[in-house]
């Protein structure tokens, strides 16, 4: 049995896919990846021995250049080439594609397995990207919706619409090429009429809709045994828990004074609640602000072992980081810069595990505040609890129900409502 996993985004897209990964081959499936050809994504499926076939441009580079949202239809369209390209390639003699990532990276993704005839299922990491009455879907920079609608039906009729104008002309072009039909919804024919979402149902809880059926399979979390770095062990055991501060992929601001800055606001906040600083470098360059011993910096790192070590771990907000974080009952200060990441910030709030920063650019007192709710006794606990709650089988949920799918021949799971 051979599967492709097909993304294109950040780390926070990449990763689930290496849990995945390693669940399908324990279950003796072939397993390739079409991701960005980052770097730090090479080497971590290099990790677990999975191929990575390089997909486009380097998400990295990408994200750190700032385009402008009039770029958007632009970019889209090489990516959307790219994905044919590369991914028709890749797909050959595969059984089943799980296609995730940005909208126009999975609608090419599921083009070109229609085009071979080739199972799929459609996946997203955070259950904002899928239609339903009881929220918003998230605006696309440059198309922000009219202020007066409110009814989320409609704001989700918007939502296609700007999708058909963004993505509709690059797919469909590419999709004629091919001899394929053309597709008049693109997010539907994405999202299909059974998609799966692949969070933790206590951190992310998904509200069934009569629009279509959601598999939730839980997070897709593989077991991280690296040990820590000994530099990083020693600054650990030398005194009390610190506070992680880290913000993944987040650039946090288009040049290096910014990133100096924000490097400055995290370590003098932290400093300000009289704790010990760990910083993350990240996609951001973060790093410290002098040779005092009270702080550390650190770069790839076991996030589910250290983050059991720390006081606090400060993010931005992606779904994986969230989820590890609450997994190791760790309480967090979310500080959202965009997409998904207001949501899951909420959603600390609102479970009671941290404070949510208002807005993506903290300052020394306004960061402080919210670890000051962080830090607290009351807040501990209740991360404390909560971590127990967090499923760990996800990725293997999931392996099971793809090589059934493959199995069946993707009938009952991978419909097209394009």
């Amino acid at each position: 049995m051979r599967v492709l996993l097909s993304t294109y985004g950040s780390r926070g897209d990449v990763e689930p896919l290496v849990g995945l990964a390693e669940r399908l081959r324990e279950l003796g499936a072939e397993v390739r990846v079409c991701a960005p050809p980052d770097e730090d994504f090479a080497q971590r499926l290099a990790a677990v021995d999975v191929p990575l076939v390089p997909v486009g441009r380097s998400a990295r580079a990408l994200t750190t250049a700032a385009p402008q949202p009039s770029s958007l239809p632009q970019r889209a369209a090489e990516l959307i080439a790219s994905q044919f390209d590369a991914v028709s390639a890749a797909a050959e003699g595969c059984d089943v594609l799980v296609a995730t990532g940005v909208m126009p990276a999975a609608a090419g993704a599921r083009s070109v397995a229609e085009k071979l005839g080739i199972p799929s299922v459609s996946v997203t990491f955070q259950q904002i990207t899928l239609p339903s009455p009881h929220h918003a879907p998230l605006a696309y920079a440059g198309r922000p919706f009219p202020p007066e609608v409110t009814d989320n039906r409609v704001l989700w009729e918007l939502d296609a619409e700007s999708i058909n104008a963004l993505f509709g002309e690059a797919l469909n072009r590419n999709r004629a090429s091919v001899g394929l039909p053309l597709v008049d919804n693109v997010r539907d024919y994405v999202i299909g009429d059974k998609p799966w979402l692949a969070t933790d149902p206590v951190l992310d809880p998904w509200r069934k809709t009569p629009d279509f059926d959601v598999v939730q399979t839980g997070a897709w979390i593989m077991p991280d045994e690296r040990p820590l770095p000994a530099e990083l062990v020693a600054f650990l055991d030398a005194g009390e828990p610190p506070v992680y501060v880290g913000f993944g992929s987040m650039p946090m601001g288009a040049s290096k004074e910014e990133s100096q800055d924000a490097s400055r606001v995290v370590v003098e906040a932290v400093r300000a609640q009289g704790r010990r600083v760990l910083v993350s470098r990240g996609w951001a360059d973060l790093d410290l602000l002098d040779d005092r011993d009270d702080c550390f910096v650190v770069g790839e790192a076991n996030h589910q072992t250290l983050f059991g070590r720390v006081a606090a771990v400060v993010h931005h907000g992606g779904a994986g980081t969230t989820t590890t974080a609450t997994r190791a009952g760790a309480p967090q200060v979310v500080v959202p810069q965009a997409t998904d990441q207001p949501y899951w910030a909420a959603r600390v709030v609102d479970l009671g595990i941290g404070a949510a920063h208002d807005g993506p650019t903290p300052t020394v007192t306004s960061l402080s505040a919210a670890l000051g709710t962080a830090l607290t006794p009351e807040t501990r606990t209740r991360a404390k609890s909560l971590a127990a709650t967090i499923r760990t089988d996800g990725a293997q949920v999931a392996a099971k129900l793809l090589l059934d799918l493959a199995g069946r021949g993707g009938q009952g799971v991978a419909g097209s409502r394009g």
